[in-house]
C-alpha cells in the first residue's frame, strides 16, 4: 500500500527496514557495537526479514475482553460476535478475514484508534482483540515484584506469545477459541474464558503487536499508532490510577524503570514494519480515512456471495444420498402429511400433528445412535442380553425459531437432555445466511448432536449450523439433522458439503421454485405454529428469511 504525501495531517512514510546486519557506514577498523546497534540485533532476531514470503493465510478472527456483542455507534449498530457465511455450497472455506495490527506504545491511543477504524469501516461484522488479554501467569514471586510494581509487564517476555498464535491460527481455520480475561488489578487470569470466533474484520491491537515474526505473517495490514510520550506518560497515568488501583508514585516509578525503556527498545523500532504510521492517533481523521479506503478495497476484492444457484443446479438428477433416511410412509405418517400441508387446517390442529410426526422422527432419529451389547438382571434374577448407548451424552440444538418447536419431543424421549440453539437469518440485501446468535452447552464436542430445524429447502442455513457445529470440534459423523420436510436440493447440498452427517426426515420434496420455497411444501412453518404473520416473500423459510 503506498504511503501519502508526508503533511500535518496525514500519516508519515517509514524508512525502509533494515535486513539484519545492515546500517549506517561505519569507518574501517571501528568495531563498536553502540545501544542502538543492540536494539537493531535484538529486533531482528524477533522480526521476519524484508521480502520475506508469507505463509497462505486463511482467516482470522476475536474479539475483546471489553468488546460487548453489539458495539452501538451514533449511526448504527455492529455485530462483534456474530459470523458471516465464508462456506460455499462445498462446504469449505471460501474467504478470509481481513486482519489489521494496530501496535504502538503504551497509552497511545490504539484501542481508540480501532474503534473510529471500526465505526467508519461500516462493515456488519468486527471484532476487537487485544493482546492485554495474554499475559502470562505469573509465579508467586512475580505476583509480589507486580504488588511492588517491579515487574515488567513492558517486555515481550510478558505475553504468552504462543498462545496468541496457536489462538489466531486455530481461528483462522474457523475453529472456536477461548480468550483469558485478564485482572490487572490483580495481575492475574480470571477463572472465566471467552468463547469466541467469526468476523469481516479482526482488529488486532497491543504494544507488541509487531514484535514476532510468526504473529505478522498473520496480519493483512500493520498500523503504528504514534503519539507524544508527554501524552502517553499522563493518559496511564489517568489510567492506572482510576480504572486499575494504582498511586501515582507506582506509575511514574513503572515508567521510568520499565515502560520508557521498553518503548525504546522494543516498541518504537517496530515502527519500520508498518504500512502506515498514524501520528497523534484518533486525532489524525486523514490517516483513519485513507485506512479504512484500503481495508474497503480488499473487503471487496474478497466479497463472498452464498450462490443459491449454485446450489440448486451443483447436484441436479443425481440420486439421493446414502446419508439420508426417511422415516418410512405408513398411511399414518401419509396422514398426518396431508393434514399439515393442507391450507385450510387449522393452526391447532396443525400443531398437534406436526408434534406427532415430531415425535416420530426423534424416535426414528434415535435408532442411528450407536449401542453397544450389555447384559442386566431382570427382577426375576434373570440374565437380560440386551444394548445400550455407547456415546457419552446426546445434545440438541435448534435452528431458531422452527427448530425449537422440536426441542419437546426430544426432552420427551432423551432424558436430561441438554439443548443448545443457533439463530440464523438471511441478510436481504446480500441473500447470504448470517449467524446472529449461538448458545451452546459447555463440551459439546464429546457428544452426539441432535440439530433441529423443520424445513430444509437450499440448505443453506442447515450448512452453516453444521459448520458451526465443526468449529466446536463436533466430530461430523456425531451430526444427525433432522427436519420434518426437506426439498432433494437441500439434502444434496448438505450431503455434499458433509458426507458424515446424518440427515433424517419424514419426507423429501423434488423442486424448489425460483424463490427457493419448497414444492409442494409445507408454507412458512413458524408462522403457521406461532400464528405470526407471513413475511413478506411467503417463503417457506425460517423468519428474516432464513434460507433453510
Amino acid at each position: 500500500m503506498a504511503a501519502p504525501p508526508a503533511s500535518a495531517d496525514a500519516p508519515r512514510p517509514v524508512p525502509p527496514p533494515l535486513a539484519a546486519g545492515d546500517g549506517p557506514d561505519r569507518p574501517e577498523g571501528k568495531n563498536e557495537t553502540t545501544c542502538e546497534d543492540r536494539n537493531a540485533e535484538s529486533l531482528d532476531r524477533l522480526l521476519p526479514p524484508v521480502g520475506a514470503g508469507r505463509s497462505p493465510r486463511k482467516r482470522t478472527t476475536s474479539q475483546c475482553k471489553s468488546e460487548p456483542p453489539l458495539l452501538r455507534t451514533s449511526k448504527r449498530t455492529i455485530y462483534t460476535a456474530g459470523r458471516p457465511p465464508w462456506y460455499n455450497e462445498h462446504g469449505t472455506q471460501s474467504k478470509e478475514a481481513f486482519a489489521i495490527g494496530l501496535g504502538g506504545g503504551s497509552a497511545s491511543g490504539k484501542t481508540t484508534v480501532a474503534r473510529m477504524i471500526i465505526e467508519a469501516l461500516d462493515v456488519p461484522w468486527v471484532v476487537l482483540l487485544s493482546m492485554d488479554s495474554f499475559y502470562k501467569v505469573l509465579t508467586r514471586q512475580q505476583q509480589e515484584q507486580a504488588a511492588h510494581n517491579n515487574f515488567n509487564f513492558d517486555h515481550p517476555d510478558a505475553f504468552d506469545f504462543d498462545l496468541i498464535i496457536s489462538t489466531l491460527k486455530k481461528l483462522k481455520q474457523g475453529k472456536s477459541v477461548k480468550v483469558p480475561i485478564y485482572d490487572f488489578t490483580t495481575h492475574s487470569r480470571k477463572k472465566d474464558w471467552k468463547t469466541l470466533y467469526g468476523a469481516n474484520v479482526i482488529i488486532f491491537e497491543g504494544i507488541m503487536a509487531f514484535a514476532d515474526k510468526t504473529l505478522l505473517e498473520l496480519l493483512d495490514m500493520k498500523i503504528f499508532v504514534d503519539t507524544d510520550s508527554d501524552i502517553r506518560l499522563v493518559r496511564r497515568l489517568r489510567r492506572d490510577i482510576s480504572e486499575r488501583g494504582r498511586d501515582i508514585e507506582g506509575v511514574i516509578k513503572q515508567y521510568n524503570k520499565f515502560v520508557k525503556p521498553a518503548f525504546d527498545q522494543y516498541i518504537q523500532p517496530t515502527m519500520r514494519v508498518a504500512d502506515i504510521v498514524v501520528p497523534r492517533g484518533s486525532g489524525n481523521t486523514v490517516a483513519i480515512d485513507l485506512i479504512v479506503q484500503h481495508v474497503h478495497s480488499q473487503l471487496e476484492e474478497r466479497k463472498l456471495r452464498w450462490d443459491l444457484a449454485a446450489l440448486a443446479s451443483a447436484h441436479q438428477c443425481h440420486p439421493l444420498p446414502r446419508t439420508l433416511s426417511v422415516l418410512k410412509s405408513t398411511p399414518q405418517v401419509r396422514g398426518m402429511h396431508t393434514i399439515i400441508r393442507d391450507r385450510e387446517t387449522s393452526r391447532d390442529e396443525f400443531i398437534f400433528y406436526s408434534k406427532r410426526l415430531m415425535r416420530l422422527l426423534i424416535e426414528h432419529a434415535l435408532s442411528f445412535l450407536p449401542f453397544q451389547d450389555c447384559v442386566v438382571q431382570t427382577p426375576q434374577g434373570q440374565d437380560y442380553a440386551g444394548k445400550c448407548y455407547a456415546g457419552k451424552q446426546i445434545t440438541g440444538v435448534s435452528i431458531l425459531r422452527a427448530g425449537e418447536t422440536m426441542e419437546p419431543a426430544l426432552r420427551a424421549v432423551c432424558k436430561d437432555v441438554r439443548i443448545g440453539t443457533i439463530l440464523i437469518q438471511t441478510n436481504q440485501l446480500t441473500g447470504e445466511p448470517e449467524l446472529h446468535y449461538l448458545r451452546l452447552p459447555k463440551d459439546i464436542s464429546d457428544d452426539h448432536v441432535i440439530l433441529m430445524d423443520c424445513t430444509v429447502s437450499t440448505g443453506a442455513a442447515a450448512m452453516m449450523a453444521v459448520r458451526v457445529l465443526l468449529d466446536h470440534d463436533v466430530p461430523e459423523d456425531k451430526i444427525f439433522l433432522l427436519s420434518l420436510l426437506m426439498a432433494e436440493m437441500g439434502v444434496h447440498s448438505v450431503a455434499y458439503a458433509f458426507p458424515r452427517v446424518r440427515i433424517i426426515t419424514t419426507a423429501v420434496d423434488k423442486r424448489v421454485n425460483d424463490l427457493f420455497r419448497i414444492i409442494p411444501g409445507i408454507g412458512n412453518f413458524g408462522d403457521r405454529y406461532f400464528g405470526t404473520d407471513a413475511v413478506p416473500d411467503g417463503s417457506d423459510d425460517e423468519e428474516g428469511g432464513s434460507t433453510g
